[in-house]
This record gives structure tokens, C-alpha cells and sequence, in this order.
């Protein structure tokens, strides 16, 4: 946005909070000097209307009226104005206990959009109690993942009320009954779906948008990771019916995905993974070298993935579609490793710069929400405001200075006095700004789908606060909150997994020392280790443990579902330095052995980037990209590309590139592909 813009909607907003008659158009052109800037008359009243659709955009209520009912369709005598109370944020106040659980709900979303949006909610809410800083204490650090590439667009949709299409391939079969694992399995085709978006939510570490489906009139579940083709928005709108709930509609999804029985064949002694998750001991099977597990398990698309990464050691046998599946993936990335590397250079990767509808948005609301900070901080350190709104001191200053100019230009007195010449912020005159804009659409949701998700946390979900934070919050959020009873995030799916993370807590609140039985599917091996946990965080739906692991002398991750027994062994006595509080910047620690791999991404594996802390990276044609990552050993590199079904392939060094050619071969071979 350019500063002559961010000017002109700033002394919009002002000029219609000063007013409760409020001004026509062409009263507010005399008033706005920088209207007069537009070509023609035609120009300037375009440039009007994109200002008030933006503003409204951004949560704040533009109310257009007539005094005269005679020409009420008359837009010349139509007056404008914001009334300051449908602007101004309730005047709640946050406990300290609310404010932790309210930074902690704000901290967890990883896309960048939202994670923007929840930063904002919680500045306004720093004149309510609130510190944004309160999350880094909690020794649980969930993230929701929303690296769906249409996750941008299906949020937008749900929360907007606005049809979408899209193509989409099913599953091969939802349901798993005896007499459906029974059929022949069918290949999958991609077909247009055209949907009315009621609510969105993560189950079994995947995104689905569950709403009318207007081809097939009936309600209907879509996985947003098995959508083909971008989402389109439609026109108009629709109503959600009123007995909707998110929530039931995703606990339906446990019928859906009925537990499903599945063969595996494995080479004796390998594949640990799936003989801790078989049903029984394993049996003999007709090759010599072979043994064959019986596994039941609610998603079979989930351990297709798990037996494809293991590759020539493992061969899905039954249902049909499970084979089937495996078969895909394993033909998918095969096929798209014989493909050649495309030219590329790879440059120092930096965080992407946010799009210009974001920036927009950014620059407003950063201003709106400066002045009722600094109302209630004066004196404020230049330094630390900068390092709050996350701009440099210099970016500060700008604003600043644009604060002082803003205002009517009728009124010299109405002008905002700022003053920050001596390194301290001092504002004054400033009673229309005074308090914090009220939270819009997408800075509510992020709290409050925040919230509920803790809520469900074991360990978290009775935490002092929290109830409370949620009903005020909600409050607060007026209309904009409706929209957290469309979208719902679940991070702890099974007893099993609840009832580890608890165990963890424990021992983190309680500095105990662990013995753990944990599985490096590297090495295909269940290794002993002796840990002092130190706290527990999520990346992309799956939980890692962070602890000083006495076996390595550092601190390293565990996943979660990884580990296969627990047992605590007395105090911790791990007497390294204290943990810091930040949340970690990579699941990877760089070491003085490390291996460099450069992998290319399709789109829909773009997430991989941030995930493994790509240290350089390339753009490609057709939304690709090429990444250099640093591994502690390349073993696992193989099964990756297998589990992500050809949307990842391994373009350099040559010798590991061959090698994961060959193992796909091999691996491919066991399905006659």
C-alpha cells in the first residue's frame, strides 16, 4: 500500500468516528485532500468506493444512510460514518491467567495469513491484559499445520459464505465394512466438485471442508490434500443451516473411516513400525524370508503412506485398495524421479514477503492499533514498540510521522500531537483512536479455533483461564466470532496418544528423568534412551518430545508416536544450561557431519520447505521449487519420496539420486509395476 493511500484511509477512518450525522461524498472530498489527487470526478468516486469496501474488509463498519427518504437512491445525499460503538472493542478485561491461554491459542497457526491475524488480535488485546510474550512459558507448544495449498482459499470461502469449485479424487472407498472391503477396488478419477462451504477442520492430521454439495444435493466431506485443481470462488452467497456443528459433523467422520483390516508382507526382522502396531505375532508367510502382519487401523490411506516408505522390506497385500494405493505411490514417485532435473540456481532462502493484500491490511491496522498502545503506554521505548509491531525503528518513526500529519483538514486543532524526538513515544489528541479497533473475522476465528483446540488438549484443556478467556473472548468479538463454530482443529486423536502427552507433561512439570523405547525408522530399529524431557511441541499434526537425551549428550526431538514404552526413572539430572523459550526454529539441529540434499517440490509438497529449514531454494517453473536441505543421514530420504507419492524427488547429490532410483525400482518391482 502506497503511503498516499494508507494517509487517505486513515483520515477516512477519523473523519467518520468524528461525526454521528457524518458526511456525504462530496463532503468528505473537501475534507480528504488527497481525494482531490483522482484524474476526474468519475475516478474520485471509484476511488471512494474501493476505500469503504476495503475498510469494510477489515472489520471496520462503514454505515451508509439517507436523511432524505424521498431519495434514498440518491448516493449523492448519502451520508457515511463509523459509530464508535460498532468500531471500538468492548472494554473486556484478560486475567493473567487468560492472557497465557489467549497468547499460547495465538502462537499455534503456522500459515502465514493467520498467524498474521492472530499477532494483530493480540495487540489489540494488549490494552485489555494481555501480553503477547505470556505463551513462552507453556512447556506445551502446539502448532495447527495448514499447509494445504487451497487451505487460503477454502478458509476464505467458509468464513465468507461464498460457493467454490474445485477438482477432486476420492478415497477408493469411504466406509470399510466386510462387504465393501469385499469389492474390487476402482481406480480414482478426478471430477469437478461444486460445493457450499459450512465449516472446515482437521481430523487424523488432515484438512476437510464438509458442505452442500450442489451436484449431488447432499451434505458431503472433502480432504482439501486430495483436491486436484485450485479452488474457485463463486458468486453470491447461501446460509448455513442453523443445526450445523463442526464438531459433530467431524466426529461423524469416526464412521466414515471405520476401522479397515490389512495384510502386509514383510522381510523377517525389518519393518518395526508396523510389527508394534500388528494385531498378534506375525505369520509365517509362503516366500522363505517373509513374514505377514494382520494390522487394523481407521485410515488406510495413512499406512499405505507407512508401508510405501518402507519400500523392497514391505508389500501390501489386502484389501484391494490398500494395495492399490501403495502401488500408486510407489509408481508416482518412481515416475517422477525418472524425470530429468530441471536447470535451476539455488539462492539463500528467505522468508517469503507477505502479498499485497496482506501488506495492505498490515500497514492500516498497524496504525489504527498504534495509537490506543501508545494511550496506554506513554512514554513507550521506540526500540521495544518497533520489536511489538514487529518493524524496524526506522518503519516506526515513518508511521509516527504519518500519524502527526493525519487528520481533518479543516480542523489544525483535530490534528494528533506525537512526539518521539528524545527515543520515548508521547501521543495526545488522539480520542477517536483511543481505543482499539474491534477484532475482525479472521483475528477472531484464529483466537478462538485457537482456544477450542487447547481445549481438547490433555494436560491443557482444564487450564486455569481458559473457559473464561474463550466466553470473553467471544464476547468480544461480536458477529465476527460466529465464525468459530465453522472451523474446529483436533491435534490428539487417540487414547493412546492423549494419554503419552499427559504422561510427558508430568514429567516436564515434575523435572523427572524417562527411559523411553523409541523407534528410529531410519534404521529400522527400537533403540533405548534416556531422556530429561524439557517440553512438547507439534509440527504439521504429529507431536515431538524435546529432552537432553544422555545417550547423544544434546538435545534432541522424539516424535511422540515414536515412542513405545516410558518408564521414569527418578529426578532429572541433566545440569545443562536452561532451555530457552522459543519456540524451536527447526525440527533439525545443524551438525558438523551433516549431509546436504537438494530435493524439487510440486505444490502441494511446498510445506516441506519450512518444515526441514531449507537453507537455499529455487523457483521453478509450474509452482515448483527446489530446496537444499541438511540431513544427519540421508537413509530416510528413499522412503520420503515414496510416502509423498511423486510431489517429491531427489535432485541432487547424484549418487543419493541413483540410489533412490534404484530403491524405487526394487520397491516397485513387488507390485509388477
Amino acid at each position: 500500500m502506497s503511503v498516499n493511500r494508507t494517509e487517505r484511509l486513515l483520515n477516512l477512518v477519523i473523519a467518520l468516528l468524528s461525526t454521528r450525522r457524518g458526511f456525504t461524498k462530496h463532503e468528505l472530498f473537501e475534507e480528504i485532500e488527497l481525494y482531490g489527487e483522482a484524474p476526474s470526478t468519475a475516478a474520485r468516486e471509484k476511488l471512494f468506493d474501493r476505500d469503504k469496501a476495503f475498510l469494510r474488509e477489515q472489520g471496520i463498519p462503514v454505515e451508509s444512510y439517507s436523511e432524505e427518504t424521498l431519495y434514498d437512491q440518491d448516493n449523492s445525499v448519502r451520508r457515511y460514518r463509523i459509530r464508535a460503538d460498532a468500531y471500538r472493542l468492548p472494554g473486556v478485561r484478560f486475567t493473567a491467567e487468560e492472557s497465557a491461554v489467549l497468547a499460547l491459542a495465538a502462537s499455534m497457526w503456522e500459515q502465514a495469513s493467520l498467524g498474521s491475524a492472530a499477532a494483530r488480535a493480540l495487540r489489540k488485546l494488549q490494552a485489555r491484559g494481555v501480553a503477547p510474550d505470556d505463551a513462552a512459558s507453556s512447556p506445551l507448544q502446539p502448532r495447527i499445520r495448514t499447509n494445504d495449498p487451497n487451505f487460503e482459499a477454502v478458509w476464505k470461502a467458509t468464513t465468507t459464505r461464498t460457493p467454490i469449485s474445485f477438482g477432486y479424487r476420492p478415497a477408493t472407498r469411504s466406509a470399510g465394512t466386510p462387504q465393501q472391503q469385499a469389492r474390487p477396488a476402482r481406480r480414482r478419477r478426478s471430477t469437478v466438485r461444486h460445493v457450499q462451504p459450512w465449516g472446515m477442520g482437521s481430523r487424523f492430521g488432515h484438512w476437510y471442508v464438509v458442505g452442500y454439495d450442489l451436484d449431488r444435493k447432499a451434505e458431503r466431506f472433502f480432504r482439501l490434500s486430495r483436491m486436484t485443481t485450485p479452488v474457485a470462488l463463486g458468486e453470491g452467497s447461501y446460509e448455513v443451516p442453523g443445526d450445523f456443528n463442526i464438531d459433530a459433523s467431524l466426529a461423524s467422520l469416526d464412521q466414515v473411516f471405520a476401522p479397515v483390516t490389512a495384510v502386509v508382507r514383510v522381510v523377517e526382522g525389518s519393518a518395526a513400525e508396523l510389527r508394534l502396531r500388528a494385531a498378534g505375532a506375525p505369520a509365517p508367510a509362503e516366500q522363505p524370508g517373509w513374514e505377514v502382519l494382520t494390522l487394523t487401523v481407521p485410515d488406510i490411506d495413512a499406512l499405505a503412506a507407512d508401508t510405501a516408505a518402507l519400500g523392497p522390506a514391505a508389500v501390501a497385500m489386502e484389501p484391494p485398495e490398500f494395495r492399490q494405493t501403495v502401488a500408486e505411490l510407489l509408481r508416482g514417485a518412481l515416475d517422477a524421479q525418472l524425470l530429468p532435473v530441471p536447470a535451476f540456481t539455488l539462492v539463500r532462502r528467505f522468508p517469503a514477503p507477505a502479498a499485497s493484500a496482506t501488506a495492505a491490511q498490515s500497514h492500516l491496522t498497524r496504525l489504527l492499533d498504534l495509537v490506543p498502545f501508545i494511550l496506554g503506554n506513554q512514554g513507550a521505548d521506540m526500540e521495544e514498540t518497533a520489536r511489538r509491531f514487529g518493524v524496524s525503528p526506522a518503519q516506526l518513526a515513518s508511521d509516527l510521522n504519518l500519524l502527526f500529519v493525519s487528520g481533518p483538514r479543516h480542523y489544525p486543532n483535530g490534528l494528533m500531537d506525537v512526539n518521539f524526538e528524545n527515543g520515548q513515544i508521547f501521543i495526545d489528541n488522539a480520542e477517536d483512536l483511543s481505543e482499539p479497533v474491534r477484532l475482525g473475522m479472521d483475528e477472531a476465528a484464529a483466537l478462538i479455533v485457537g482456544l477450542e483446540t487447547l481445549s481438547s488438549l490433555p494436560g491443557i484443556g482444564d487450564a486455569p483461564g481458559l473457559a473464561s478467556a474463550l466466553e470473553k473472548l467471544s464476547e468480544a468479538a461480536g458477529e465476527a466470532g460466529r465464525v468459530g463454530s465453522s472451523v474446529a482443529a483436533r491435534l490428539a486423536e487417540t487414547e493412546g496418544t492423549a494419554d503419552i502427552l499427559a504422561r510427558l507433561q508430568q514429567a516436564i512439570a515434575g523435572h523427572r528423568q524417562l527411559d523411553l523405547k523409541y523407534l528410529v525408522p531410519s534404521r529400522d530399529e527400537l533403540t533405548d534412551r534416556t531422556v530429561d524431557p524439557r517440553r512438547l511441541f507439534s509440527v504439521n499434526e504429529l507431536w515431538y518430545l524435546e529432552a537432553w537425551c544422555h545417550r547423544s549428550e544434546g538435545v534432541r526431538n522424539f516424535r511422540v508416536d515414536r515412542i513405545h514404552g516410558m518408564t521414569d526413572t527418578g529426578p532429572a539430572s541433566w545440569q545443562g544450561p536452561d532451555p530457552d523459550n522459543a519456540f524451536p526454529a527447526s525440527l533439525f539441529r545443524p551438525g558438523t557431519e551433516d549431509e546436504v540434499v537438494t530435493l524439487v517440490l510440486e505444490p502441494s509438497a511446498a510445506w516441506v520447505e519450512t518444515a526441514y529449514d531449507a537453507g537455499r531454494r529455487a523457483e521453478l517453473p509450474r509452482g515448483r521449487t527446489a530446496v537444499e536441505l541438511r540431513v544427519g543421514n540421508t537413509r530416510w530420504i528413499p522412503g520420503f519420496t515414496a510416502r509423498q507419492g511423486g510431489s517429491v524427488t531427489v535432485a541432487g547429490p547424484d549418487e543419493l539420486r541413483a540410489r533412490t532410483l534404484a530403491w524405487l525400482q526394487e520397491s516397485a518391482a513387488g507390485y509388477q509395476l
